[in-house]
């Protein structure tokens, strides 16, 4: 073997080496889920089986459904599927997917218009004091937001907004990050663009809505997936202003179920629920990560 061949095959050992910590730790990220997902088409012999299988043996869906089962009879062999269960709710646990679906693309569409409108203003506007306004929106991102439990719980009760929609969304709505992340992104935008709309009669509303947003669409992408994956798996906010099952998201119906039903019986069906909860945040970040990592890469060039 020659000189360089030996030394191409150190690198491809060094590589493979320093890549080692990486692969351990998409095995520890990976296994969780694996195992939720078997244990989701495993019927009830098999999860309770010892030592455990890690494939299912005879697959099934009874984990979402079991036509098997009815109230009136029970047996150890057939349990309620996630889709029987919360009969006191319309709609079951579809209602509580809605709950999510409807609050977080609420909150996503709302921060987001907000949030570049105060960006707007901050980052292209010669008014008074507005760098102060942006250092009281960085100086926020630096209380933890554990401190706010109290007060926003306090506000939304005196409002008569605890177990509605409006108590989930109002006190989303204010993203201080989301603001900084768009003024530093929006500091690349020449200024004599926007003099020239506003030279050709443009208003201010006009201006932002048909220029500033364009050009915006990349950072709005990178930010729009930190919000879906934060409010869709938002528990602690929901858990505290939720009186109904009605008006449950997904992870607090997962956690009542965890306590509604106890047992192995229950453990296919509340692993159905977190596959459930889990599915639509990786489809939404496979089919946006692309903008994201291009709204990141640009914003630090940017700012």
């Amino acid at each position: 073997m020659t000189a360089t061949g030996v030394t191409g095959r150190r690198r491809d050992v060094r590589g493979t080496l320093l890549r080692l910590p990486f692969y351990l730790l998409a095995l520890t990220m990976i296994a969780p889920f694996y195992w939720m997902l078997i244990t989701v088409f495993k019927p009830f012999s098999e999860v309770t089986r010892q030592p455990p299988s890690f494939v299912p043996e005879h697959p099934t869906f009874d984990s979402f459904y079991d036509p098997a089962w009815t109230p009136a009879r029970t047996s150890a062999a057939h349990t309620n599927g996630l889709f029987q269960r919360f009969p006191q709710v319309s709609l079951g646990f579809w209602r509580f997917l809605i709950n999510s679906l409807l609050i977080t693309t609420t909150i996503t569409v709302g921060s987001l218009l907000i949030c570049s409108l105060a960006a707007y203003v901050i980052a292209k506007h010669r008014i008074r004091g507005r760098r102060v306004i942006f250092l009281v929106i960085v100086a926020s991102m630096m209380v933890p937001w554990q401190t706010t439990l109290v007060p926003n719980y306090v506000i939304v009760r005196n409002l008569g907004w605890l177990d509605t929609y409006q108590g989930y969304i109002v006190p989303a709505l204010a993203k201080a990050f989301v603001v900084f992340f768009l003024v530093q992104y929006l500091h690349a935008i020449p200024d004599e663009l926007i003099q020239a709309a506003r030279v050709d009669g443009a208003g201010e509303w006009r201006i932002w809505w048909r220029i500033v947003l364009p050009l915006l669409r990349p950072a709005l992408a990178a930010m729009s997936i930190l919000i879906v994956l934060a409010e869709w798996n938002n528990f602690l906010w929901p858990l505290i202003i939720v009186q109904s099952d009605r008006m449950a998201n997904v992870p607090v119906a997962l956690a009542r179920m965890n306590s509604y039903y106890v047992g192995a019986q229950s453990e296919g069906a509340i692993m159905a629920g977190a596959l459930l909860a889990s599915l639509p945040t990786i489809v939404f970040f496979l089919a946006f990560q692309r903008h994201f990592t291009r709204g990141i890469v640009l914003s630090g060039m940017k700012g």
